[in-house]
C-alpha cells in the first residue's frame, strides 16, 4: 500500500470526531447603532452549553479548519462569502460548480498555522474578530493552542459550534445536521427565508431520489477518505458512522463496515477490509490531488469485491459531508447503485 499523507491533528480531532429561521428580512448589512439593535436583531442562540446573542450580522468571520468545508461552504451557499475574513477550510475540490474557487478566493489572515493545523490563539485574536466557527468543540480547546469561547467573548466575539460539534464525536451526525446549521446561520445573519429557501430544495432533491431507489436491493458500501491515515492500521479512514450512512441510505444503499466499529471511523487491517463483501466503493476527497488514482488502487487490490468486478466506483467530496450540498452526494451515489431507477 503506498505511502499515505498523514491527517492533520485537527481532522482526527474534528472528524472522529438550535434554532428556528429569523423572522424579520432587514438587510444583513445594516448596523447598530450605540447599544441599539439593528432591525431584525437581537438574536439570541443557544449553543454547546453557551448562550450568545447578537445585534447585528457579523461582519468579520473567521472559519475555523476542522477539516471541514461544511461551514464556509454553508456560508458562502447563503450569499455571506463577503463577510469572511480568514477561512482556513478547503477540500481542494468541491462537487458544486465553482465552490472550490470561489474557497481558494477568500481571505486566509496570512497565518502561520500552528502544530494542530489552525489559527492560533494570539493570531486569532489579532483578527479581531466578531464570529468564529469550528466545526467540533476542538477548535475552542486551550490545550491545542486556541483561543477559547471565554477568550473571544472577552474582545466581543461570538463564537459557534456546528451541530453534533460540541462533543467531538460526529458519529451521530446525520443530513438534518446540515440543515440545522444553515438554519442556525440563517438566524445569526438575518439570512433566515435564503436558508429556508436552500433547505427545502435539498429535501425535495433528496425526496425524489428516495422514492425512486425506495424497495430495490440495498447495495453494501465502503466509504473511505482518499490516501489519509488515522490510526496505527493499513485502513484506518474508513467512515463507519455518521453522516455519510444518512446520505447511502436515502440513496438506496448501506455501509458495508458499519458493524466493525462504534465510532465515526474504522481502524482495521488489509485481511479485515478484504473479508467484507463490497458492492461499490465511494472515495472522499480531503486535498488529494488525485483521488480516482487511489479509488482504482482499491479496486485492484481486491479483485474479489463486486465493486472491482461491476468496477463501481465514485469519488466525492464536501456533498457527503456535513454542508449545504449533501443532496448532490445522495443523487451522485444513487446514479451509481440503481442506474436503472433514475
Amino acid at each position: 500500500m503506498q505511502t499515505k499523507r498523514p491527517a492533520a491533528v485537527a481532522l482526527a480531532g474534528a472528524l472522529c470526531l438550535a434554532a428556528t429561521a429569523c423572522g424579520a428580512s432587514s438587510s444583513p448589512t445594516a448596523k447598530a447603532v450605540g447599544d441599539a439593535s439593528a432591525p431584525g436583531y437581537p438574536v439570541t442562540l443557544k449553543n454547546c452549553g453557551q448562550t450568545t446573542t447578537y445585534t447585528k450580522a457579523p461582519g468579520r468571520v473567521v472559519v475555523m479548519n476542522g477539516a471541514s468545508v461544511a461551514e464556509v461552504s454553508s456560508l458562502l451557499a447563503l450569499g455571506l462569502g463577503d463577510r469572511i475574513v480568514a477561512n482556513g477550510q478547503s477540500y481542494g475540490r468541491s462537487e458544486v460548480p465553482g465552490r472550490a474557487a470561489a474557497i481558494k478566493k477568500l481571505p486566509t489572515g496570512d497565518i502561520k498555522p500552528n502544530d494542530a493545523y489552525d489559527i492560533p490563539r494570539e493570531a486569532m485574536l489579532g483578527l479581531s474578530p466578531d464570529l468564529v466557527l469550528s466545526t467540533t468543540s476542538y477548535g475552542f480547546d486551550a490545550k491545542n493552542g486556541f483561543a477559547t469561547r471565554d477568550d473571544l467573548k472577552a474582545v466581543g466575539a461570538n463564537s459557534y459550534v456546528s451541530p453534533q460539534g460540541c462533543d467531538q464525536d460526529t458519529s451521530r451526525m446525520t443530513i438534518d445536521d446540515s440543515y440545522q446549521l444553515l438554519r442556525d446561520l440563517g438566524k445569526i445573519f438575518n439570512v433566515g427565508k435564503r436558508a429556508d429557501k436552500l433547505i427545502t430544495e435539498s429535501r425535495k432533491r433528496i425526496s425524489d431520489v428516495s422514492a425512486k431507489v425506495k424497495g430495490e436491493k440495498k447495495p453494501n458500501v465502503m466509504v473511505v477518505f482518499s490516501n489519509m491515515s488515522m490510526g496505527g492500521n493499513d485502513f484506518s479512514s474508513i467512515a463507519a458512522h455518521g453522516i455519510w450512512n444518512d446520505v447511502l441510505a436515502k440513496a438506496g444503499g448501506s455501509n458495508a463496515f458499519s458493524s466493525t466499529s462504534k465510532t465515526a471511523f474504522a481502524d482495521l487491517s488489509k485481511e479485515k477490509v478484504a473479508a467484507e463483501q463490497v458492492d461499490a466503493l465511494v472515495v472522499i476527497s480531503y486535498n488529494d490531488p488525485n483521488p480516482e488514482a487511489y479509488a482504482r488502487k482499491l479496486l485492484k487490490e481486491f479483485p474479489q469485491w463486486p465493486a472491482a468486478k461491476n468496477k463501481r466506483s465514485l469519488v466525492l467530496s464536501d456533498s457527503i459531508y456535513l454542508g449545504p450540498s449533501n443532496d448532490l452526494a445522495v443523487e451522485k451515489i444513487a446514479r451509481m447503485l440503481h442506474p436503472n431507477a433514475l
